[in-house]
């Protein structure tokens, strides 16, 4: 199971496996303070697109599709959120105030096609 939770907000015993699925570390968090397993910059979309996107609701399915397409070409970048996820519950770490609209809830969107039995079954949303 895969689900998401702001940096801002406190670890739980049932976060599973922590990553922080983020470019630029949170503001205003000291990386001491911040309980994860692993940070992976890289799982985030790219500057340019996180630029454009400027977290505008309007622009979000064109974000996931974009986002999406950027995650496809880097399949390394998300892989160990795959198989920590094929283990057991992982949490998605993201610092962005909207909850709905941002690059974790897109990226859990992302994997559930791509881990467990739902990867044998093709995807055809957000492209």
């Amino acid at each position: 199971m895969i689900t998401s939770k702001r940096a801002y907000d406190p670890a739980s015993k049932t976060d599973g496996t922590r990553f922080l699925v983020e470019r630029l570390w949170p503001r205003g968090i000291k990386k001491t303070d911040l309980p994860l397993d692993a940070w992976l910059p890289d799982v985030g979309p790219s500057t340019a697109l996180r630029q454009w996107f400027s977290h505008d609701p309007a622009k979000w399915d064109a974000f996931r599709t974009r986002y999406f397409r950027e995650l496809d070409a880097r399949p390394e970048a998300w892989a160990p959120i795959a198989a920590a996820a094929r283990r057991g519950r992982v949490t998605l770490v993201f610092s962005s105030r909207d909850t709905v609209h941002n690059n974790a809830v897109a990226l859990q969107e992302y994997l559930a096609g791509h881990v467990g039995p739902a990867s044998r079954t093709p995807r055809t949303r957000g492209r």
